[in-house]
């Protein structure tokens, strides 16, 4: 395996576990623990991670912004299980818009179970997840590409996004919290989902319950904004007052 792949599969485990440890890396990578240590160092000096005594703990930063690989690899359970209680929100002939999110891609991968659906999507990898998908007619954004989220984003991608109506936009974010609302960490990303949310009937943020009570860098809506939340597991009786008092369905 080489470096940079082992290190991007340490950030999957920061990001899942929130910490790691030098020796267990050092045996599951059948390397030495010193190498270990310059991947941990190298992530540091990246903004990723934090070393500890023994190991390294998450970056608890509220504008960190994963590579989109790291994040595609982290809760494939979780997002499988959004998937499934999404696609059923979506029916044949409907318009919809997908953000550039890894756990919006696990719907897109089930999308090939409809007929007649446009999509409209910034997301490379929904792009070419849905690129064979002869039933739906897929239409990109454009925009200047943003490497580290393989998304397309800028004025032309907003542009593009106004110009539109449709039915439903499912969109993902990296805090969901009480008091500020949904949040996300780039501004560029908030921009287009934001633009998605104004041109649909129906917002649905899909989100994992690792990101219940997280607030991120921007805001990216207020309930008032969003009809549905697509997660993995129930939330707690607190938030599901909220949702109820806010009209908001929970999937």
């Amino acid at each position: 395996m080489l470096a940079i792949e082992r290190r991007g599969e340490i950030m999957a485990l920061l990001e899942q576990n929130q910490s790691v440890l030098v020796a267990e890396l050092s045996k599951a990578y059948n390397v030495t623990e010193e190498t270990i240590r310059r991947d941990l160092e190298k992530l540091e000096r990246e903004g990723f991670a934090e070393k500890t005594y023994g190991g390294a703990v998450l970056k608890q930063s509220v504008n960190v912004d994963m590579p989109f690989r790291v994040r595609e690899r982290t809760n494939k359970e979780g997002k499988s299980t959004i998937a499934g209680k999404a696609i059923a929100l979506i029916e044949d002939g409907d318009t919809i818009m997908l953000d550039s999110s890894s756990t919006v891609l696990g719907i897109a991968r089930c999308l090939k179970q409809r007929k007649n659906v446009t999509v409209i999507t910034n997301s490379i990898e929904v792009l070419i997840e849905l690129s064979t998908a002869k039933e739906l007619t897929v239409i990109s954004t454009g925009g200047t590409l943003r490497e580290l989220s393989l998304s397309l984003v800028g004025r032309n991608a907003e542009r593009m996004l106004q110009s539109f109506n449709v039915d439903k936009a499912f969109v993902s974010c990296k805090g969901i919290d009480a008091a500020k609302g949904i949040t996300e960490s780039n501004e560029a990303e908030v921009e287009i989902k934001r633009a998605m949310q104004a041109a649909a009937k129906k917002t649905y943020v899909a989100v994992d319950g690792t990101k219940f009570g997280k607030v991120s860098f921007v805001k990216l809506a207020d309930w008032r904004d969003i009809d549905g939340v697509v997660t993995d597991a129930l939330p707690d009786a607190v938030w599901q007052e909220l949702f109820r008092a806010n009209n908001i369905k929970l999937y």
